[in-house]
């Protein structure tokens, strides 16, 4: 019991940040970023003997926390209403204020997300291209093609913006 203990401490201690900036990427929401990254935790607990190799911990909570995510849809259905855009107040966004960010974020919220999602796990995650095509489901070729179309896209729309260069892997 305590070497579970042990091993799951060290597991919060070493990835929630990385399980928190995933989950904000997916849902845009602080408190249900939150959410999610417990649920995926609450999983893990349940779930740590499964675990054989530590060295797979991170991939393995990414990819039960993107499962958690769409879990959370399936379940929700949000209320429709009927809202005059000309009558909601000035959304507050917490990102960096500055031209270059906002750019880049424009255009990375532009690519599909076929080719976004491997793109900033990536290069936000750190996990190499066989890693990201068993989290997706898909092989190894096929993301190293949504990486390369991505960054493609990327060097194109932000050719014409001075400083704008999208590293190669």
């Amino acid at each position: 019991m305590w070497q579970k203990e042990a091993q799951f401490t060290a597991l919060v201690n070493a990835l929630s940040t990385d399980l928190y900036r995933y989950a904000f990427w997916l849902c845009r929401n602080r408190e249900l970023a939150e959410d999610l990254v417990q649920e995926t935790f609450a999983r893990a607990w349940r779930a740590i003997e499964d675990l054989r190799d530590d060295r797979a911990a991170r991939a393995w909570l990414l990819v039960t926390l993107r499962r958690e995510h769409a879990r959370y849809f399936e379940r929700t259905r949000p209320p429709r209403t009927d809202i005059d855009p000309d009558t909601l107040p000035a959304v507050r966004r917490e990102f960096d204020p500055s031209t270059e960010a906002w750019v880049l974020r424009r255009e990375l919220a532009r690519l599909p997300p076929d080719y976004r999602e491997p793109l900033l796990l990536q290069i936000i995650g750190g996990f190499s291209i066989d890693e990201i095509a068993d989290m997706l489901k898909v092989t190894s070729a096929a993301v190293t093609t949504r990486v390369f179309r991505a960054r493609q896209q990327l060097r194109r729309a932000l050719g014409g913006a001075a400083g704008f260069q999208v590293a190669s892997s």
